[in-house]
């Protein structure tokens, strides 16, 4: 048995709820998002619960099972209160700034690095030392956090590059004379 799958998902209020055939779509607040599921699991959604049932006892519906409800789950969250990752800059002369829909880095390369935030996620840089990515889809919101992350990853030595905020980097220490 699966302990998540079997928590039912809560509507909470101003949040609509769907079900065709195996597409739930979940319409909130912050937009409206859809999910389909597999032919392993069913989606059910009576007075504000949404509840998913495994179809048989095979690995893999029981698999599904818990995923679909998880995934559910975050459809909820994101069309009510949507997902945030922060990023912070560590560097002498790294920064970052908006320019309209796109985020121009600069992390030491000769050139500044451009990023066009894609359709259904915000990129704001409060500082010249934050970024934060905003978005009610939690896949997207942490795809593009990693991409912008992936422009210059913290190094163990002087702690320089974007990290996510709250994130602990192993330091090692320098060669010695």
């Amino acid at each position: 048995m699966s302990r998540i799958g079997k928590k039912p998902v809560e509507l909470p209020s101003g949040v609509t709820a769907s079900v065709s055939g195996q597409t739930i779509e979940v319409k909130g607040p912050k937009g409206a998002r859809s999910f389909t599921a597999t032919d392993d699991v069913t989606l059910t959604v009576d007075d504000n619960v949404i509840k998913v049932d495994p179809r048989g006892q095979s690995k893999r519906a029981r698999q599904q099972w818990g995923m679909s409800r998880t995934m559910v789950a975050n459809l909820v969250a994101g069309v009510t209160t949507g997902f945030k990752k922060e990023l912070e800059i560590q560097g002498v002369g790294y920064r970052a700034q908006m320019q309209g829909n796109t985020l121009k880095l600069n992390l030491g390369y000769s050139h500044d690095v451009d990023f066009t935030a894609p359709e259904g996620v915000t990129i704001t840089a409060p500082k010249q030392t934050e970024i934060v990515v905003e978005g009610n889809d939690q896949q997207l919101v942490g795809e593009v956090a990693a991409k912008i992350r992936d422009w210059r990853r913290p190094e163990p030595y002087k702690g320089k590059g974007i990290r996510y905020k709250g994130e602990f980097i192993f330091r090692k220490e320098g060669k010695k004379k």
